[in-house]
C-alpha cells in the first residue's frame, strides 16, 4: 500500500505523539521496515489486536507495506480475538503479552490459506464484533478512500489528529490511513474525551482535529467542551450514526464561533470508510441531510416497492466499494464478487442536490401485519423529547429509552399513536443509559434483549452479571452498556460487588467500576481456564445470602483455600482499619491511626465513585445520595444512643457537635470520623453544583486536588485558628489528607505519586504530638494506598476482609454501645461482639435502603 511503504518521504516531522514522546516519520518507517523483515516476503494471514499504541499501528503498516493481509480485531476483547483465531486460524498473531510487551507468534512459516493477491484487510461489519462475516479490503480501497478523505478535509503536513476512536473500527482507521497519507501527525491516545488528561495532551500536542461518534458528542457535552479553549483546532468530524439535526445546528454553529469547522460525514465499513459528507457552510442550514458524495465516488437510488418515485435504496458506487464478504478461511482466495454496494438505507435526494436518509430498509418490521419503521419512531420520540432506540423482533416493537421512573407508559402511549399499533405490541424498557456497541453505535440486539420478558433470558447472555448489578445496586435498568460508576455505585457497595466480580470473572481489573458490563463479561475466563474453586455464577446462586453468614461459608470451604485472588489496597485498610480502631478503643492493643487513613481512604473513594464522567447534575445527585446514605443511618443510632444513655451531647445526633459542643468528653467526639466525612460531602457538593467548578474539576483532574490539598494545609496547621478542642479530630485539620486520597486516585504517573509522598513525608509528622508509631502509620498507609493498588490474597480471607470492609462505617458507628460494658472483664468478647452487631446493623441498614429508594 503506497502510503504504509512511503512513510520515510516525510523525513523528521512528527509522526505519533504518544504518552511515551513524539516519533518521527523516519524513525516510524524503520520501525515498520524491522517489523516487515520479521514478517518476512512470504504473503501470510496476520491477525492484529488493534490498540491505539505505537507497537499495534507499527505492526499493521509493517503487514499493509509487506503485502500481508491484515485480520484487524478489537484489542480488548479476548472473546473476539479467540473467536476469530478459531474460525480463520491465521499464520500470524501480533498481540501484546500480559506484561505488556508486545510479540508476534508466528504459527505458520508459510499462509495455511489461498490469499487472493488483492486482499489486504479484513474488518467486522458494524455491529458484529467477533462473528465470522468479515468485509474483504483491498490495498486499492484503502488507498482511494484515504485519498478521498484527505481532500475533502483539506488535511496536510501540519495537521495533528487524536485517535478518538478504536483503531478497529473503520472510523477510526481511516483517521489513521488519511493523515499518514498527507504527512500530517497522530496523537495516539486510548483515553476517552472525558478524561481530562486527553486534553492535556490534546493541547500539548497543538491538536487540529477530533473524530467521534454521537455518543463522543454525549461526553464532549458533559466535559464542557463548548468552553473549552482549543487555540489549534481546525475540523470535527461525526459519523457512525445519526446525529440530531439540532445537535449538528449547534455544533457547526459553536464551529463557526470558535473558528473550526464541522464535517459530518455518512459511510459503512464496506466501503472502506466513507460514502458521502456534508459540506461544513451547510451543517447549520441543512442539518437533516449526510451531503454528497465523497470525491470519485457517486450515488443512485434504486426503487423499493411501498415507497414514492423520490425515494429509493441508496446505492453507492466508487474504488472503496469493498472486494465482498468472507464468513470463511476459504472466501480469502475469493477476488471482487461486488460491483457497487447496496447501503440498505432509504433515501432522497432533495432540489439542493444533498442526500437524506429517511428510514433503514433491513429495519423495517412487520407487526401484527402493519409495516413499521423504527428509526422513524425513533424521529418521533426525539421529537417529543425522548431518546430512545428501537428494533423490531417481528412479535413486538422493543423500545429502550432515556427517562424516569414511569415514563414506560407515556412512549408506549406515544408510539402507539403513531404506529396504529396496540399498546401490548410496545415493549418498552426505560433506561438510565442506552445500550451502545463498543464503537458507540446503537445496540439493537441489545433493545430486543431488554425488553424481553425475564422468561425469556437466553443463557450465555451476560445476564448473570445484569443480575448481579441489578441485586447490589438496585438497579433493575442495567444493560449490557451499563458500569458500577454509571448506575450510581459509590463507597458503600464496591467492596460487595469488587469481591462478587471477581470471583465470577477470575480476576478483576483495577478500573472495573468504569468498565461496562459488556467489558467485564469479555474478560471471564473459560470454565476450563479457571483456577480451583471457581466455579460458575449459576452455581453459586445455590450459595447464602450475601453478609457474615455468606463469607463464612466461603471460609469453610476447603477449596477455596486454592483460590488465588487478588483484594484492593483501599478494602485491605479498611477491613485492617476497623478491627484495628475498636481494638484500639477495647484497648485490647493500642495502634492509633487508621481513622485517619481511612480519611485518605474515602477521598480516593470519592474521586473514583462520585467524580464519573457524568453530567453535572448527575453527579451533585449521586453525592446526595451517598450523604443520605451515610448521615440518615448515622443519625438514627446517634439518636438512639443520645437517648438511651448519659455519654453523648444531643449535637451528636445532628453530626454538629464540632461545630456547636465545646465538650471535652472522649464520647463527645466519638463521631468526629463521621461528621467530618459528612461536612467535606456537603461542601464539595455545593461546589460541584457551580458549572465553572465542574469543568475546572474535569479539566485539570489532578490539579484540582492538589490546590484543595494546599487549601487544607492551611487547616492542617491551623493558620486560622478554626481547629476544635481536640485538633486532630477536627475537620478542618484533617481535610489535607481527604484532598491527598482524591489526588491519589487521579496521580497517573509516577512523578505525581511522588509528589503525594513527599508531601504526607512532610506534613503528618507533627499532627499527632508524641505517637511516632501513629504518625508512621498514617504515612504507611496512606503510602500503600498511593503506590500498590492491589495485595495478594486468597477467596476466604478476601471473603471475610469484604465484610469488615463494607461495613465499617456501622460497625464503627455502634461499636461505642457495646464494648464499654464488656471491656474490662471480657475484651476480646467485647472487640467480637461489636464487630458482630456492626455487620448486624449494616444488613438492616442495606435492606432499608432497597426498601426506600430516595436513601
Amino acid at each position: 500500500m503506497p502510503f504504509a511503504r512511503e512513510l520515510a518521504a516525510y523525513g523528521d516531522r512528527v509522526a505519533l505523539s504518544t504518552p511515551d514522546g513524539d516519533l518521527s516519520y523516519r524513525e516510524l518507517a524503520d520501525r515498520v521496515a524491522a517489523t516487515a523483515e520479521r514478517l518476512g516476503p512470504v504473503r501470510r494471514l496476520v491477525l492484529l489486536a488493534g490498540a491505539n499504541r505505537t507497537d499495534a499501528l507499527v505492526a499493521y503498516l509493517a503487514a499493509l507495506s509487506a503485502g500481508h493481509p491484515v485480520l484487524l480485531v478489537p484489542g480488548d476483547s479476548e472473546s473476539t480475538i479467540r473467536s476469530l483465531t478459531e474460525a480463520y486460524a491465521p499464520d500470524v498473531v501480533a498481540r501484546p503479552h500480559a506484561d505488556g510487551t508486545w510479540a508476534l507468534d508466528e504459527r505458520h512459516p508459510e499462509s495455511a490459506h489461498t490469499l487472493h493477491p488483492d486482499l489486504a484487510l479484513l474488518l467486522s461489519t458494524s455491529g458484529s464484533t467477533g462473528s465470522p462475516k468479515l468485509v474483504r479490503l483491498s490495498h486499492e480501497n484503502l488507498q482511494a478512500n484515504a485519498e478521498s478523505i484527505a481532500a475533502y478535509l483539506g488535511i496536510d503536513d501540519t495537521d495533528r489528529a487524536a485517535t478518538t476512536l478504536p483503531m478497529h473500527y473503520c472510523y477510526g482507521l481511516s483517521v489513521i490511513h488519511s493523515h499518514l497519507l498527507r504527512g500530517a501527525g497522530l496523537i495516539l491516545t486510548e483515553r476517552s474525551v472525558s478524561d481530562a488528561a486527553f486534553w492535556e495532551e490534546f493541547r500539548a500536542a497543538h491538536g487540529t482535529s477530533l473524530a467521534g461518534v454521537p455518543y463522543t458528542f454525549d461526553l464532549l457535552d458533559r466535559v464542557g467542551f463548548e468552553h473549552m479553549r482549543l487555540p489549534h483546532l481546525r475540523r470535527v468530524t461525526q459519523a457512525g450514526g445519526r446525529l440530531a439535526p439540532e445537535r449538528v445546528a449547534r455544533y457547526a454553529e459553536l464551529g463557526r464561533a470558535r473558528g473550526w469547522e464541522l464535517f459530518v460525514m455518512y459511510g459503512q465499513t464496506e466501503a472502506t470508510a466513507r460514502m458521502a459528507y456534508l459540506p461544513p457552510h451547510l451543517a447549520a442550514e441543512r442539518p437533516e441531510a449526510i451531503g454528497v458524495p465523497i470525491p470519485g465516488g457517486s450515488f443512485r437510488l434504486q426503487p423499493v416497492d411501498g415507497h414514492g418515485p423520490d425515494i429509493g435504496e441508496l446505492v453507492y458506487s466508487g474504488p472503496n466499494v469493498m472486494l465482498g464478504y468472507a464468513e470463511s478461511p476459504a472466501d480469502l482466495a475469493l477476488g471482487r464478487t461486488v460491483q457497487e454496494l447496496h447501503t440498505g438505507d432509504l433515501a432522497r435526494r432533495a432540489s439542493d442536490g444533498l442526500y437524506e436518509i429517511v428510514g433503514r430498509r433491513s429495519r423495517f418490521a412487520k407487526i401484527l401485519g402493519l409495516r413499521i419503521d423504527p428509526q422513524q419512531v425513533e424521529t418521533l420520540l426525539e421529537e417529543h423529547g425522548v431518546a430512545a432506540y428501537c428494533a423490531g423482533d417481528g412479535e413486538a416493537l422493543a423500545v429502550a429509552a432515556l427517562g424516569g421512573v414511569g415514563e414506560e407508559a407515556r412512549i408506549r402511549r406515544l408510539v402507539a399513536e403513531q404506529c396504529g399499533l396496540p399498546a401490548r405490541a410496545i415493549r418498552v424498557r426505560v433506561l438510565s443509559e442506552l445500550p451502545r456497541l463498543a464503537t458507540g453505535k446503537p445496540d439493537y440486539k441489545a433493545v430486543r434483549h431488554l425488553t424481553r420478558p425475564e422468561h425469556d433470558e437466553a443463557p450465555g447472555t451476560g445476564a448473570d452479571l445484569r443480575n448481579l448489578f441489578a441485586e447490589i445496586l438496585d438497579r433493575a435498568d442495567a444493560t449490557e452498556d451499563s458500569s458500577f460508576v454509571g448506575l450510581g455505585g459509590d463507597s458503600l457497595c464496591y467492596v460487595e460487588m469488587s469481591l462478587r466480580l471477581e470471583e465470577a470473572l477470575g480476576h478483576l481489573p483495577t478500573d472495573w467500576h468504569t468498565r461496562t458490563i459488556r467489558e467485564l463479561r469479555s474478560l471471564a475466563a473459560p470454565v476450563a481456564e479457571r483456577p480451583a474453586g471457581q466455579d460458575s455464577l449459576e452455581t453459586r446462586r445455590a450459595r447464602p445470602a450475601p453478609g457474615l453468614r455468606k463469607a463464612l461459608w466461603s471460609w469453610t470451604t476447603p477449596r477455596s483455600w486454592r483460590t488465588r485472588r487478588t483484594l484492593e489496597t483501599g478494602i485491605a485498610l479498611r477491613a485492617v482499619g476497623i478491627v484495628l480502631i475498636v481494638g484500639s478503643h477495647v484497648q485490647v492493643f493500642d495502634i492509633k491511626g487508621f481513622a485517619h487513613i481511612l480519611i485518605g481512604i474515602a477521598g480516593y473513594n470519592f474521586a473514583r465513585f462520585q467524580l464519573t464522567d457524568a453530567a453535572r447534575r448527575e453527579r451533585v445527585r449521586h453525592v446526595w445520595r451517598s450523604i443520605a446514605r451515610i448521615a440518615v443511618p448515622s443519625m438514627v443510632w446517634i439518636t438512639g444512643a443520645v437517648v438511651l444513655t448519659d455519654f453523648y451531647d444531643p449535637a451528636n445526633a445532628l453530626l454538629l457537635n464540632t461545630l456547636l459542643s465545646q465538650g471535652n468528653d472522649r464520647f463527645d467526639w466519638a463521631y468526629w470520623f463521621v461528621e467530618a466525612l459528612v461536612y467535606y460531602l456537603v461542601v464539595l457538593a455545593a461546589l460541584m453544583a457551580v458549572p465553572l467548578l465542574d469543568r475546572l474539576e474535569r479539566r485539570y483532574a489532578f490539579g484540582v486536588p492538589l490546590v484543595l490539598m494546599a487549601v487544607g494545609l492551611v487547616g492542617r496547621y491551623d493558620l486560622l485558628g478554626l481547629a476544635s478542642a481536640r485538633p486532630q479530630l477536627s475537620p478542618s485539620v484533617v481535610f489535607w489528607l481527604f484532598a491527598l486520597g482524591w489526588a491519589a486516585a487521579r496521580a497517573a504517573t509516577v512523578r505525581q505519586r511522588a509528589l503525594l509522598t513527599a508531601v504526607l513525608l512532610f506534613t503528618v509528622p507533627g499532627l499527632f504530638q508524641d505517637q511516632p508509631l501513629r504518625t508512621v502509620l498514617v504515612i504507611a498507609g496512606l503510602v500503600l494506598l498511593i503506590w500498590v493498588p492491589t495485595l495478594p490474597s486468597i477467596g476466604p480471607l478476601s471473603a471475610l476482609a469484604g465484610v469488615l470492609a463494607s461495613s465499617s462505617l456501622y460497625i464503627y458507628l455502634t461499636h461505642y454501645q457495646v464494648y464499654p460494658y464488656l471491656q474490662e472483664d471480657f475484651p476480646l468478647t467485647a472487640l467480637l461482639a461489636s464487630i458482630i452487631l456492626g455487620v448486624g446493623y449494616a444488613t438492616v441498614v442495606t435492606r432499608a435502603a432497597r426498601a426506600v429508594r430516595w436513601l
